[in-house]
């Protein structure tokens, strides 16, 4: 890898990191508002959420839990709330269960950011959070994951 291109990894991890940290907590439990620029194209954002979202089942279990989905009904939101589904997560959006289910508040922010997006899935105990390039067929990861864990 070039120097160059070092440093621009750096510097994207960098910014995914204080994205992260630098989150208002203006939502549900304390978790941001979920948001996604509505111009992001429908295969931008499926290939976005499904790579999300399997990161995600690696920090709270695959299928595990019903996910209460803060959605904004943006391209990306429907497309996180499908992959979610093929994850086998129960979604709900109404925020509204039977109590007997284990429920996972989650919200999303996707950020234009020179040139990619920053993709973020906050939940009351993790959250996750990527660059990506977007192409013509879709999205390829730009950046390594990085993971927060909440206390």
């Amino acid at each position: 890898m070039r120097f160059s291109s070092r440093i621009r990894a750096m510097a994207i991890a960098a910014t995914v990191s204080v994205f992260l940290s630098g989150c208002q907590s203006s939502g549900v439990h304390g978790l941001t508002v979920s948001n996604a620029p509505p111009e992001l194209s429908g295969p931008a954002a499926s290939a976005i959420a499904g790579d999300m979202v399997s990161r995600l089942a690696e920090q709270i279990g695959q299928g595990k839990v019903t996910v209460a989905l803060e959605q904004d009904n943006s391209p990306f939101g429907q497309a996180l709330e499908s992959a979610l589904k093929g994850w086998g997560y129960a979604v709900v959006t109404d925020q509204k269960t039977d109590g007997k289910e284990k429920l996972v508040t989650l919200t999303y922010g996707i950020e234009p950011f020179e040139g990619q997006v920053l993709a973020r899935l906050s939940t009351t105990g993790v959250e996750i959070g990527r660059a990506y390039s977007i192409t013509a067929a879709g999205a390829a990861p730009a950046s390594p994951l990085s993971v927060m864990q909440r206390g």
